[in-house]
């Protein structure tokens, strides 16, 4: 598969899984079934939309190709037909986020390698790509947002994959090879903190001293 393929098949596994999730969400809510279209397509599309528009891409990649919002649109009535048969939406939900997270984070990096941005660029855009659908969703549906939640590598985890796929293509690896690796990264980080609860320390505010 090309590099130009990889970035493709990125950008619509992100779209669905991230659609999935955000109709998840509207179920949580008990929308109907626009609202279920409207959150599906928020979640799958904003986070790429903000990187197109910041790289200053010629189109956004759901204006070029529709196809993306049809799909988030059919995931979502998918969802609204059977998430009553999960006993937690919620857990499918954050598994689910787990691995739209790692596949948006290689997508947002490798489509800034593509446009030749460097090292910086390539981390802030797999962060971008991968976290503001996400954040979108949670806010709209009123959700505390995966992404700032206490205890858990969530921006971590993208900041690392992101990282991981700027230093390989630095170091001469293949940028698809780099983008796997990117993937695999945020997972495991993002499924250890899940499952074992790993996390970084957290700021500990601590009283003033007084004048000695």
């Amino acid at each position: 598969m090309s590099f130009s393929g990889l970035l493709i098949a990125l950008d619509y596994g992100s779209v669905l899984i991230f659609a999935l999730t955000g109709a998840l969400v509207a179920s949580r809510a008990q929308l109907d079934p626009v609202g279920f279209i409207f959150m599906a397509a928020l979640t799958a599309v904003g986070g790429g939309t903000l990187r197109d528009l910041i790289l200053g891409r010629e189109a956004v990649f759901w204006v070029d190709q529709p196809a993306y919002v049809l799909m988030a649109a059919c995931a979502a009535l998918v969802v609204f037909w059977t998430a009553h048969l999960f006993e937690s939406r919620y857990r499918l939900l954050i598994w689910l986020d787990s691995v739209a997270l790692a596949v948006a984070v290689a997508a947002g990096a490798g489509v800034a390698m593509e446009g030749g941005f460097g090292p910086v660029i390539t981390v802030i855009m797999g962060i971008v790509t991968g976290t503001f659908g996400g954040l979108m969703r949670d806010v709209v549906g009123n959700e505390v947002p995966l992404v700032l939640k206490q205890g858990q590598l969530y921006l971590t985890a993208a900041f690392g994959g992101a990282l991981t796929a700027a230093a390989l293509n630095w170091l001469g690896f293949q940028r698809g090879e780099a983008l796997l690796a990117c993937a695999a990264i945020v997972w495991v980080l993002r499924a250890g903190s899940l499952i074992w609860g790993w996390k970084l320390p957290v700021y500990r505010p601590r009283p003033p001293r007084g004048r000695e």
